[in-house]
């Protein structure tokens, strides 16, 4: 049978959700101890789950369970930086190709290739515009500038993208040799010293088109048509222009969801109303998706990594909020329910399908 799974890392360890019918939940956790967990995923092919961590106490670390959280180990072999630049946490992870991927702060990719067992660097973008400002002492860790995401692309081990966290996205086709900025079109609200980076880019969704892809950025909503070159604006109907998760619909391509929040220092969901957002015809109009969610004073946050879609063929929809609340949708965003509610503060949601 068919289980959906979905892997919640929170300010206290990860927990997961599992449901035969996207209806009735299962909780089961905390994992890792208890460890604060920004990123986690699942990967199909070794059946593992991977997760970021990262303590106060005892540094970064990625841990794995390979039989879905009844067992767990953890290892930061290699995860370190040899020229001195300290490395506060490790904060988001890829996993494909018979590999994973792991997102830092300092800004670094470290890859392992036998099931996390062992890593070493992939790549600091070295040498790029913007490189410059992340590797400036004063911009080090902790709480600065990292990898805010790495995006795998399952058609190719040699494609794949990282967000700078607010420098901008960068592009590789040779596996991390070299790098290009994509973040023409974008907008800026500040000065910036370079034409291609500066940009504070938050989320990016991939859809079924490999040409289409939407982003939430830290002043819009975006769209490029044409594999990341060039981005327009799709901000116009929204009730803000600040946010962190979105999510793109499995099969079409025009259809994109967004959770805005207000772009102040508060960072919830405007006027304490919980609402996604949904574009069926990649941004010309918007429209609210709320049934189900609460509709008074319900001033929730939604960070970057919280949203996940599943790929069934009416899809289903899951969010994550910073006071630990967790809202699916099984009917393609028509309805919500809230699925958990008292976990701690959460970070990150990702969904994966079990057989």
């Amino acid at each position: 049978m068919t289980k959906t799974v979905l892997l919640v890392g929170t300010r206290k360890g990860l927990f997961l959700l599992e449901s035969e019918d996207r209806r009735n939940w299962r909780l089961r956790g905390p994992f890792c101890e208890g460890w604060p967990v920004y990123h986690a995923v699942f990967d199909p092919a070794g059946g593992a789950i991977y997760a970021a961590a990262a303590s106060e106490w005892h540094g970064a670390a990625v841990w794995r369970s390979a039989d879905l959280g009844e067992t767990w180990t953890h290892s930061s072999a290699g995860i370190a930086y040899e020229d001195g630049r300290r490395l506060s946490k490790v904060s988001n992870l890829a996993v494909g190709h018979g590999r994973v991927l792991v997102g830092v702060e300092a800004p670094g990719v470290f890859e392992s290739t036998d099931a996390g067992e062992t890593w070493s660097l992939k790549t600091t973008l070295a040498g790029q515009p913007g490189s410059e400002v992340w590797d400036d002492p004063k911009n080090q860790p902790p709480g600065h500038l990292g990898i805010s995401a790495v995006i795998a692309d399952n058609a190719s081990k040699d494609h794949w993208w990282a967000i700078v966290q607010g420098i901008g996205l960068y592009e590789t086709i040779d596996d991390g040799a070299t790098w290009t900025p994509r973040n023409r079109g974008l907008r800026a609200d500040w000065p910036r010293e370079h034409e291609e980076v500066g940009f504070c880019v938050h989320k990016v969704a991939l859809t079924s088109d490999p040409s289409r892809m939407f982003q939430q950025n830290h002043v819009g909503m975006h769209r490029t048509d044409d594999g990341g070159r060039t981005w327009t604006e799709i901000t116009e109907g929204l009730p803000t222009e600040f946010g962190f998760a979105a999510v793109a619909h499995p099969h079409d391509r025009d259809t994109f969801h967004v959770i805005p929040l207000d772009p102040g220092h508060g960072r919830t969901m405007p006027d304490g109303k919980a609402c996604v957002w949904r574009t069926e015809d990649a941004g010309a109009t918007w429209r609210r998706s709320d049934r189900g969610l609460p509709q008074a004073d319900a001033w929730l946050g939604v960070l970057r990594e919280g949203m996940a879609g599943d790929g069934y063929d009416e899809p289903g929809y899951y969010f994550g909020t910073s006071t630990g609340q967790v809202f699916a949708s099984a009917d393609d965003a028509a309805s919500w329910t809230e699925i958990a509610s008292y976990l701690p503060a959460i970070s990150s949601v990702e969904v994966a399908t079990v057989e």
